[in-house]
């Protein structure tokens, strides 16, 4: 219980930051990467990531004034049974588009993000994965998947990888970070990896 209130804590927080300042603040201070790396991923200068970092530490030293969680500790931690669990039947649900699995992984009030855009839904089950498939999600095209199971900040994560029908190669696409509450997804953040850098990942499977 105090991870997840360290994790949730995190979470909102990082919530206050604009968008590019919550950017930059996960790619270098969570995932470690250095400027040049990070202004490159983001199209930006390096005086401009330095700039927008500066700014989201100071937000986030006033949303954790008590320093509940120092975010730069190790990324990694072992994960418990339960999550393993869940991870793997999130994956599994992508590789075989099993859109009624995938659904019955998520709680009816799931808290979904999808950085770098602003803001968090709170969604049911059902009106998530319809949102999905709405945006071209397991749809033609969009339905060849392979997953590996990483972490992020100390979260259980997904990495998925998308094969297009004229590549011969699954390539990186999104990382999805799961907050998972008895057995269910109860938040959902994902990141657009498409032709980026994420997590010493092999862009490629």
């Amino acid at each position: 219980m105090a991870r997840e209130t360290i994790e949730l804590a995190f979470i909102v927080a990082v919530q206050h930051l604009p968008p590019r300042q919550r950017a930059v603040f996960i790619l270098r201070d969570v995932l470690g990467w250095p400027a040049s790396k990070a202004a490159d991923a983001l199209e930006l200068t390096v005086a401009s990531v330095t700039s927008a970092l500066q700014r989201a530490r100071v937000t986030m030293r006033e949303q954790l004034p008590d320093r509940r969680l120092d975010w730069r500790s190790p990324a990694t931690h072992e994960l418990s049974d339960d999550e393993r669990g869940v991870v793997k039947s999130y994956m599994d649900a992508h590789e075989r588009n099993d859109l009624d699995r995938l659904m019955a992984l998520l709680r009816d009030d799931l808290r979904f993000t999808m950085l770098p855009d602003p803001g968090t839904l709170i969604v049911t089950a059902k009106d998530a994965v319809d949102g999905w498939v709405s945006s071209g999600l397991f749809q033609r095209g969009y339905d060849d998947w392979r997953c590996t199971a990483t972490t992020v900040n100390r979260m259980p994560a997904a990495a998925l990888y998308l094969r297009t029908p004229d590549d011969p190669e699954y390539r990186l696409f999104n990382i999805a970070v799961l907050h998972i509450v008895d057995g269910k997804i109860a938040e959902l953040t994902g990141f657009d990896a498409t032709d980026k850098p994420w997590l010493d990942l092999p862009p490629t499977l």
